[in-house]
């Protein structure tokens, strides 16, 4: 069987024995004799060691791995890469579903003989019905990068790779690069792809075939120290590409964009235990207190009129609205209500 593996799915997973299920019947209804699953578990203290149990029983093509300690999410792909036989690895969330054909395209794809294939995806609600972005990607159609692209590609779809399922890799790619130096960044795949010399021959696919689980990330706790700050430290390490290539994916600094903190204070996620992790030093006072303001302000206040701001604009950002609504830091039973009512009649 190691000769004929063309595609390895890898899954890095922990604590997703309610989910992982519903994954692997999305992965396993398209698989061929061409592909293989394989499974890192990071020693995960709830049930999903007996959901696997159960699905290798049924199914030959999965390789499970239980570790001993959680090695953390970057250490555990990595290994599930290193365990993988074919010549591909398609690195694939937990939670997340694949389309259907989804497997069949990206065969035809990894035919290309390139070094990444870059997977278009769908975003969800976390019971995966709602339609909140219908593509994370705005291609139309599948895109060819070769020598001397590296930049295009990188503005194209680095702001899409921070969702590690857009990503196949070709193995041996993946192991002459260097992984320990992302180890505990939480976006390994990122590192190994655009650190210099930075990844040029790609194919894009344009067609969305993988439906994410919006909202149900194990980090989402750790949002504004990930996306403020963990992300753009990643971003903007990349010697290859230029300043303004990188502030088309990300801002330096994102957190000095007042609006990103009402965002993020409306849900709960930023309060003065984050202000005080600010550079508040290098911004003038009025900017200062501002940030300290919006931090102390009441969250149930906030959520509120971020709610209405959204729903003015609920065509555009209904991955804003769904986050605002699904808030649990709404304080009184009215705000409940609203938000159970509006999310059944408006999103």
């Amino acid at each position: 069987m190691v000769g004929s593996v063309k595609l390895s799915i890898c899954i890095a997973t922990y604590n997703r024995g309610l989910f992982i299920a519903e994954t692997l019947d999305s992965i396993l209804m398209q698989m061929t004799d061409e592909v293989e699953l394989v499974v890192v578990d990071g020693a995960s203290p709830d049930n999903t060691q007996d959901v696997m149990a159960e699905y290798m029983k049924k199914h030959p093509a999965i390789r499970y791995y239980r570790e001993e300690v959680n090695s953390g999410v970057d250490q555990d792909y990595d290994k599930a890469v290193g365990y993988a036989k074919g010549k591909y690895c398609w690195l694939m969330p937990d939670d997340d579903l694949l389309c259907p054909n989804a497997i069949e395209r990206v065969l035809k794809a990894i035919a290309n003989d390139v070094d990444l294939v870059v997977v278009n995806a769908d975003v969800r609600d976390a019971d995966v019905n709602m339609l909140l972005n219908p593509s994370r990607l705005n291609f139309y159609e599948d895109k060819v990068y070769g020598k001397g692209d590296k930049e295009r590609l990188y503005i194209d779809v680095a702001d899409h790779l921070s969702f590690i399922g857009g990503t196949v890799v070709k193995k041996g790619y993946w192991l002459s690069r260097d992984r320990v130096s992302y180890y505990g960044s939480l976006f390994i795949h990122m590192g190994v792809l655009f650190q210099t010399p930075a990844v040029e021959r790609a194919y894009v696919i344009a067609e969305p075939l993988i439906k994410i689980r919006y909202g149900n990330a194990m980090w989402s706790p750790r949002g504004f120290e990930i996306w403020m700050f963990m992300w753009p430290q990643l971003i903007w390490s990349f010697s290859d590409f230029s300043d303004k290539a990188k502030q088309r994916v990300c801002a330096f600094e994102p957190w000095r964009k007042f609006k990103k903190l009402l965002s993020y204070r409306a849900t709960g996620c930023y309060t003065l235990s984050e202000y005080r992790q600010l550079s508040v030093k290098s911004i003038d006072v009025f900017s200062k207190c501002l940030m300290y303001l919006i931090s102390v302000a009441p969250v149930a206040m906030m959520n509120f009129f971020a709610i209405l701001f959204y729903l003015t604009r609920k065509e555009e950002n209904k991955m804003g609205l769904y986050s605002a609504l699904r808030s649990q830091n709404k304080r009184t039973g009215l705000m409940r209500w609203l938000s159970s009512w509006l999310m059944r009649r408006v999103l």
